[in-house]
């Protein structure tokens, strides 16, 4: 369980990282809550239904998901997810720091 959790926080840190490599102009994102996350957003003039946005709460739900599941036997459902949170943070970067 101790390996899940710390999977879970080094992935959210990952995106944090990503995100936050930007200098915003009101403030960083603090964490991936839907508060924070509405914060974020409203402070820094980002469309709501921006894809920005849209990735960022894809990863929140996902990262949640992995919360919920992490007392569980690991299925491949949380493997899924996992793949799929590596996955929106890498696009992330790529929309944030395009080639």
């Amino acid at each position: 369980m101790t390996s899940e959790f710390n999977d879970r926080i080094a992935a959210q840190r990952a995106i944090l990282r990503a995100i936050n490599y930007v200098d915003w102009k009101a403030e960083p994102l603090l964490g991936l809550s839907r508060k924070a996350i509405d914060r974020w957003i409203t402070s820094n003039g980002i469309e709501a239904d921006s894809d920005l946005a849209k990735l960022v709460e894809s990863a929140s739900s996902k990262l949640f998901f992995l919360a919920n599941k992490s007392q569980d036997q690991i299925s491949e459902e949380y493997q899924l997810v996992r793949t799929e949170i590596a996955a929106t943070r890498d696009a992330i970067v790529r929309l944030l720091f395009p080639k």
